[in-house]
C-alpha cells in the first residue's frame, strides 16, 4: 500500500505474510522488491505529472485502465474525487503542486530513498564495501608476493598466483558493480525490458 506523505512522494508499506523472512536476510529481500519499484517509479512519476496537468478530475483522459485489476484504481480515484475534490488536502504543510521531475538518477537514486532509511540495507551494504576492500586487498597481496617471488617460484606457480590474484580483483569489481547497481542507482529502460520479456516468451 502507498500512503502519500506530501505532493510527488508516498511511503511504502508492505507486508508478507509467510515466514520467507526468517531464511533469506531482510536485504536480500529489498533487493527483490526496489527491482520492481524502479520498474514502475519514473513511469508512475511522469503519469503523476500528466494526470495533473489535465486536471484532476479528467484523469481518465490521460489514464488507460481496462482491466478488472484497475478497478481499485477507478474506485481510489472516484473516492478522491467525491470526498475530497480530487486531490489530497495536505492543509497548510504542502502547497499541493508537484515538485518538477528530478533527473532520472535522482528519482531512482536508491542510496537516499532506501538505504540510508533501512537498518539492513545500510548493514548490508557496509559488509559488502568492507568485502569489497578484502577481495582487493587480497588481490594485490597475491600479486605483490608473486613479484617478489618471481625468481624462485615455477612457471605453473607463478600462473595460479597470478590467476588468482585476477580472479580475486575480478571479483571485487563485480562486488562493486553490484553494490552500485542495488544500493545506489539501478537505471530501469521499460523498453529494454519488454524486450527481455519479449524473448523469455
Amino acid at each position: 500500500m502507498c500512503v502519500p506523505v506530501s505532493p510527488g512522494n508516498s511511503r511504502l508499506i508492505e507486508f508478507y505474510p509467510t515466514k520467507y523472512g526468517s531464511i533469506v536476510p531482510r536485504w536480500v529481500a529489498h533487493l527483490g522488491n526496489n527491482l520492481i519499484l524502479d520498474s514502475d517509479l519514473r513511469l508512475l512519476h511522469l503519469q503523476e505529472h500528466k494526470i495533473n496537468d489535465a486536471g484532476l478530475t479528467n484523469w481518465q483522459k490521460v489514464s488507460f485502465v481496462p482491466t478488472k485489476a484497475d478497478a481499485m484504481v477507478i474506485a481510489f480515484r472516484m473516492w478522491l474525487r467525491k470526498y475530497s475534490g480530487g486531490q489530497f488536502d495536505w492543509g497548510t504543510k504542502f502547497s499541493g503542486y508537484l515538485p518538477p521531475t528530478p533527473p532520472k538518477e535522482q528519482l531512482l537514486d536508491r542510496y537516499r530513498s532506501h538505504v540510508l532509511n533501512c537498518s539492513s540495507c545500510r548493514m548490508a551494504l557496509k559488509g559488502l564495501k568492507a568485502l569489497e576492500v578484502t577481495l582487493q586487498v587480497i588481490s594485490a597481496s597475491i600479486g605483490i608476493a608473486a613479484a617478489m617471488k618471481q625468481n624462485v617460484m615455477t612457471m605453473a606457480a607463478k600462473v595460479v598466483m597470478v590467476s588468482t590474484a585476477m580472479l580475486f580483483f575480478a571479483a571485487s569489481k563485480w562486488l562493486s558493480h553490484f553494490i552500485y547497481k542495488n544500493f545506489y542507482f539501478h537505471d530501469y529502460n521499460h523498453a529494454l525490458s519488454k524486450a527481455k520479456w519479449i524473448s523469455l516468451i
